[in-house]
């Protein structure tokens, strides 16, 4: 049985100055009570019981990708229980989908409530049917946490639907424009539409970036560039892929190769733009993660945003920045983008993840001009979106965004430490709040490491070709951000 004693050596007091208050991390969630003091590893990983379930779960269909069993009954706050009963601190929460830990008690009431109850079991087909009360809790809940200047929601059940649904808004909007403004189709449209033909099916790309993840449907995997295997045997449409920046770190270090970086890089979406207009197959929409999440966590600097959003206002191209991963709070705001200081909002933000539902925001010109365009049977789950207003609420109520800033710089910091001590095997850290990342120097070390924090009681992430990504819920404290370091640390000394 393995048990945490010993703190990280530059451990830090729970009390952390955050813009100019005195917060007390020790009690900023009511939600870590339940927790574990530490993790407890009682087996190998993985444990007896859960090879046996993987076992059984293998005959039933492909489980490759299946690391760990979980029991949800036992799992709270920071802390993920598996089936042999280890108990790890989580900085992964399902591929950063777990907003405010596990069984939140102010989550786990939300059905108590007949009316919540109701909207669970009665699950509507949104499109067609929604409750009376879908409006208003639209407003009450999605759009109170809108980015700024986008009025128009539409809901969806997962981040590649909701990426899907975002580029027909930008083919419509853009063929709209070509019609001058106009909203009916000739016959020629209709008909040649059915045949998957111009004009009605016109040629039309979304570019997206090298190392980027959009989702595994097909339109969304067309602008997915992360990982071979989420590719092969899949026709695919003819987009265009631009580069995204690769910079060098510390970034302090290399402001002049970064910055020609970025010039290198926005050249050439500004020449894919002309280049995929005169082959005719011109570009409706240029969609980039604000960082790439799945292809490496590579980030870009506010400069690289702005200038990409210029020439996408120059060249009548929709902007729509993908806060699948980002969205949600885990970089210190709502919205990763807001740090970029855009000079105006991006014409679409797709969400999911952290927001429990799916989605995108877009302004009002972007809202499907007739019924049934935007449309699926469900189009999200109510059930939902009643569990991210109590999210929101705790959000709010604990102060939480606060709380990610102040993890994050212990958390980075700690980072930094540590890729000193041990330069031949970690490097790059990067990342904004507790989104952070850091590199290898190989694909196996990397895999190692990840592999190795499992059996010290900590589930990480791998991501791209040598990163290892944190992806910890906004009630991550400092003492948490502390364990995980300790077992870092343990982990590289033992390689």
């Amino acid at each position: 049985m393995l048990r945490f004693l010993k703190p990280y050596p530059n451990s830090r007091p729970a009390y952390t100055l955050i813009q100019n208050h005195l917060v007390d991390c020790r009690q900023i969630s009511n939600q870590t009570l339940n927790e574990p003091a530490q993790p407890c590893v009682k087996t190998s990983i993985p444990g007896p019981k859960t090879l046996e379930l993987l076992k059984e779960l293998n005959s039933l269909q492909q489980a490759g990708s299946v690391q760990l069993f979980a029991d949800y009954d036992k799992s709270f706050g920071n802390y993920f229980v598996d089936a042999d009963g280890n108990e790890f601190l989580d900085a992964f929460t399902q591929i950063s989908s777990v907003p405010v830990g596990y069984n939140h008690p102010h989550l786990l009431k939300a059905f108590e409530d007949d009316h919540n109850l109701k909207a669970l079991i009665n699950r509507p087909a949104l499109g067609v049917f929604p409750s009376m009360d879908w409006p208003e809790k639209l407003k009450a809940v999605l759009l109170s946490v809108a980015p700024k200047g986008l009025s128009c929601v539409s809901t969806m059940m997962c981040g590649s639907c909701s990426n899907e649904n975002a580029y027909k808004a930008a083919f419509m909007r853009y063929r709209t424009k070509e019609r001058g403004g106009k909203l009916d189709f000739t016959l020629a449209e209709m008909n040649s539409c059915m045949l998957n033909m111009p004009p009605g099916a016109p040629k039309m790309s979304i570019m997206s970036f090298e190392g980027s993840f959009h989702g595994r449907t097909f339109g969304a995997l067309s602008t997915t560039r992360s990982k071979p295997i989420h590719k092969l045997d899949c026709p695919a449409f003819d987009w265009p892929v631009a580069p995204f920046p690769r910079y060098k770190y510390p970034l302090s270090e290399h402001e002049r190769e970064n910055h020609l970086e970025d010039k290198r890089c926005i050249e050439q979406v500004e020449d894919l733009i002309e280049k995929q207009k005169k082959a005719g197959n011109p570009v409706a929409g240029i969609i980039v993660e604000p960082i790439q999440s799945e292809g490496g966590d590579h980030e870009a600097s506010p400069e690289f945003f702005q200038k990409l959003q210029n020439i996408c206002k120059a060249k009548g191209v929709a902007l729509i920045i993908d806060e699948v991963q980002t969205g949600g709070g885990p970089t210190g705001k709502m919205w990763c983008h807001e740090h970029f200081n855009l000079p105006s909002p991006p014409e679409i933000v797709t969400f999911s993840k952290k927001m429990l539902t799916g989605g995108f925001y877009c302004n009002a010109d972007f809202k499907a001009p007739h019924p049934y365009r935007i449309f699926n049977t469900w189009m999200g789950d109510p059930g939902k979106l009643i569990l991210l207003e109590r999210v929101l609420e705790v959000v709010k109520q604990e102060n939480l965004l606060s709380l990610v800033c102040a993890t994050g710089k212990v958390l980075k910091e700690g980072l930094h430490t540590l890729e000193k001590e041990f330069p031949n095997i970690i490097n790059s850290v990067r990342g904004r709040g507790t989104f952070l990342a850091f590199n290898a120097n190989s694909s196996q070390i990397r895999d190692k490491i990840n592999n190795n924090l499992k059996s010290n009681g900590v589930l990480g992430g791998a991501c791209g070709e040598t990163a290892i990504r944190l992806r910890p819920a906004l009630i991550f404290a400092p003492k948490h951000a502390e364990i995980y370091l300790t077992a870092l640390r343990k982990t590289l000394k033992q390689l």
